[in-house]
């Protein structure tokens, strides 16, 4: 039977500086929902403290930190359940983890990475930056380096993770990981490249609008605590 949560509605989080295992919890509990069909479809808008998390194929081998210089570094590592390596979350960097019904768009996990490197390419266009993608890598570019990761796990065609795109992120804590086990490239920030540092809520802005758009969502609701006013987010 229907109900209010069938119809192509985006709910947009913003969770400012959380704990990447509350953040999870959080993903399990709306996946939960939006599978019953007890909640919307969600697209959370964070940054976490700084974080390793090593994806279902990651390789303990690019984890270069012992676990002393972890610790005064004030770095959690955890294994998770996306797919992927290794890769490093922190302030400054925008993390968008979406649970969203792919039935309701494309049945075709391909297609849903490809829309969400799109999401990161439209919203780097707009700060005037030439992101792309790179062939036989997924993720998001800048000529060879690498700006934007993505790790997805889909289960019955619902989502879960996202992506995590380097705004204003202190990339020195790359150094201590080969980011996504790729030894041969770099990677960069959209302050790194612009030479300024960006707004971050500017940046939620471009993405939830450019989210929206590509995932056809035919109404957004914001959460009380997202700095964004509706009419910016519309398509």
């Amino acid at each position: 039977m229907a109900n209010q949560y069938t119809s192509k509605i985006l709910e947009v989080e913003n969770l400012g500086v959380i704990d990447y295992l509350t953040a999870w919890g959080l993903q399990k509990d709306y996946f939960k929902g939006l599978y019953n069909g007890e909640s919307r479809e969600k697209l959370l808008l964070l940054e976490h403290p700084h974080t390793y998390t090593f994806g279902k194929s990651g390789d303990k081998n690019n984890l270069l930190l012992s676990e002393k210089e972890l610790n005064e570094k004030g770095i959690k590592v955890y294994d998770v359940d996306r797919g992927g390596d290794v890769t490093y979350h922190g302030p400054g960097q925008l993390v968008a983890y979406s649970i969203i019904n792919l039935r309701k768009w494309k049945t075709d996990v391909n297609e849903y990475l490809r829309a969400l490197e799109e999401v990161v390419i439209g919203t780097c266009s707009e700060f005037g930056l030439n992101a792309e993608r790179l062939r036989g890598y997924t993720g998001v570019w800048i000529e060879n380096r690498k700006i934007c990761a993505i790790g997805a796990k889909v289960t019955n065609w619902i989502t879960m993770h996202g992506f995590a795109l380097n705004v204003n992120t202190d990339l020195s804590f790359f150094k201590g990981i080969i980011p996504c086990g790729i030894k041969s490239k770099e990677v960069t920030s959209m302050k790194k490249e612009l030479g300024f540092a960006l707004d971050m809520e500017q940046v939620k802005k471009k993405v939830a609008k450019n989210f929206a758009s590509i995932f056809e969502f035919k109404e957004t609701v914001i959460n009380e605590e997202l700095k964004i006013k509706n009419e910016e987010l519309s398509v």
